[in-house]
């Protein structure tokens, strides 16, 4: 393949890819040495997935990279990525809480400082030219070093499909785990794993439940419910059942116990940035049952305007999410506007976990705006009932005058028509 005037080699002969040891880039890497010369050095962001790093590390070399990096960043991914969002509500086309679209800025800025420390000419990914993820990765490599070059081999390689890749890999004797037979996509980090591809393609078909890897299948949940307690401090989960836990741990420990009964899965068809749309199956327990808990105990504490405005916001975040804006001044004045009312974002939620369903059962917390003495039913001292006449006078006033212009136009209609005859 002739190479790309984009990408000649300026001298430093280096590549940095982003590296998972699946499919695509494993036969990347290869590709890459294969087609450009480059000296690769495959990175490896460990954002929560689960995989054998010595065996993928193994693999890399083998492959052909130079150096092999893996970078365990768990706990930034959940402190500053993953908490952030939820603190906003951040949830894109009302459904999908965003468990890719969190971990691709924090793997560029791993990506670029790696460049930076080997002094790398090029970064490397393995997302396709349909995807959204080309775009995530693109727009934070570019955010934080912009004289970066981008090779971006699905857009310019010979190269159609998976299965032409699982082709490649045969010819070049790179060992895969995937099948023609078995071939889903799957993204997995600490808050989902997701699944494309495959029967997925056809939006009429059943989804296999037997692709699940967190989440129990309903048939297989436990027929007895479980109720939990997770604590919340200024809009950051930091207990489960009254204990205290790091927030990895939190969300791992939140995972095991919303899959256990089926929670989070979500089956959806979404419109991509590029324009087309892709049906996806996402796993997320114990981000689901955050996000439940979450939302229940700022409607405790958040008054209406702020609660109203907060939703918006929070739609607003979603699609910066998954637009790949996360470097963006927007995004961090939206962080800033979350991060004072969430202030008083301090409580315990009761959540009820059985058959799929996320049920919150109760809520608590010293900045409650609820007060039972007003919203009492029984007698009170507190309430004039009275008073709510003349508000719901001013409150209907707009109405009121649109009623009297139209009682008076019809009467008007009726007198002229009465004189005609």
């Amino acid at each position: 393949m002739k190479m790309e005037k984009d990408y000649q080699k300026s001298g430093k002969e280096k590549v940095v890819l982003a590296y998972s040891g699946g499919l695509d880039t494993s036969v990347i890497l290869k590709w890459l040495k294969n087609t450009y010369g480059y000296e690769v050095i495959a990175v490896c962001v460990n954002v929560g997935q689960k995989e054998d790093f010595t065996k993928l590390k193994k693999k890399a070399l083998e492959t052909g990279a130079s150096k092999v990096y893996v970078m365990n960043v768990e706990e930034e991914f959940a402190t500053d990525y993953i908490f952030p969002t939820l603190k906003a509500g951040g949830i894109y086309e009302e459904d999908y809480l965003l468990g890719t679209c969190m971990a691709r800025p924090l793997i560029a800025k791993e990506l670029v400082k790696v460049a930076h420390k080997e002094g790398a000419e090029a970064i490397s990914h393995g997302a396709t030219g349909k995807g959204n993820d080309q775009v995530r990765f693109e727009a934070g490599i570019k955010a934080l070093d912009p004289t970066l070059k981008i090779i971006a081999p699905w857009r310019i390689w010979d190269l159609k499909s998976r299965e032409d890749c699982i082709e490649y890999a045969s010819k070049n004797k790179i060992p895969l785990e995937v099948t023609k037979e078995k071939i889903y996509s799957r993204d997995e980090n600490l808050w989902h794993i997701s699944h494309e591809g495959g029967e997925l393609e056809d939006p009429w078909n059943d989804h296999n439940e037997e692709m699940y890897l967190w989440c129990n299948p309903l048939e297989k949940t436990p027929d007895r419910g479980e109720v939990i307690e997770v604590s919340f401090e200024e809009g950051v989960p930091t207990k489960l059942n009254q204990k205290e836990f790091d927030p990895v741990t939190l969300i791992k420990k939140l995972n095991k116990i919303g899959g256990t009964h089926g929670v989070g899965v979500l089956d959806m068809v979404e419109n991509r940035l590029v324009g087309m749309k892709s049906r996806g199956v996402y796993e997320t327990p114990g981000g689901t049952i955050l996000y439940q808990a979450h939302k229940s105990l700022e409607k405790l504490i958040l008054d209406k305007d702020t609660m109203s405005y907060k939703t918006e916001i929070g739609k607003k975040y979603g699609e910066l999410l998954y637009d790949g804006l996360w470097f963006t001044p927007l995004k961090d004045a939206l962080d800033a506007f979350v991060k004072e009312c969430q202030k008083e974002i301090t409580g315990t939620v009761k959540v009820k976990l059985y058959k799929g369903n996320c049920k919150v059962t109760g809520t608590q917390s010293e900045n409650s705006m609820y007060s039972e003495d007003f919203a009492t039913f029984g007698a009170d001292d507190v309430y004039n009932q009275k008073d709510a006449e003349g508000f719901i006078n001013l409150h209907s006033l707009p109405m009121t005058i649109r009623g009297l212009k139209k009682a008076n136009k019809e009467k008007n209609m009726k007198k002229k028509v009465a004189a005609s005859f």
